[in-house]
């Protein structure tokens, strides 16, 4: 999932990873094998109603994002990339939100800097996807 996912998207040198369990809340049932892969947790949280964890490897730089098998977060992040690709023009101003988004923030808070852009995309997503009954909730 991520921008390295999308052929052509301006990307930072990291792979950001989904990976799916049937409960994450079990991690003797994962962590220790990912751990000896090199993989190192890093936080535990909930985003979205989701229990997530984080780990992270060095090299290659990986952001491995584990959750619940019916989670919603990586459904959307699936979404996301699907419409970034089939998208040029959101493809285009994603790119751009991204290079305004280091300008105004260098290397902190990248993330608020191109919220905007990701809504937008998002609710331009969810709007086209007939599988999902969407509410269009555009910003102002």
């Amino acid at each position: 999932m991520g921008s390295t996912a999308v052929p052509g998207l301006l990307a930072k040198p990291v792979i950001d990873i989904d990976l799916t369990v049937r409960d994450v809340s079990d991690e003797p049932s994962y962590i220790p094998r990912l751990e000896a892969a090199g993989f190192r947790l890093i936080f535990r949280d909930r985003l979205g109603g989701d229990e997530h964890r984080q780990l992270t490897l060095a090299d290659p730089n990986v952001n491995l994002h584990v959750w619940d098998a019916d989670a919603s977060e990586p459904q959307r992040h699936e979404l996301f990339v699907a419409w970034l690709r089939s998208s040029p023009s959101d493809r285009e101003m994603y790119t751009q939100a991204k290079l305004d988004a280091v300008a105004a923030a260098g290397a902190g808070r990248y993330n608020d800097h191109k919220s905007a852009a990701v809504y937008d995309i998002y609710e331009r997503a969810f709007a086209a996807d007939p599988h999902r009954n969407h509410d269009p909730q555009p910003r102002t």
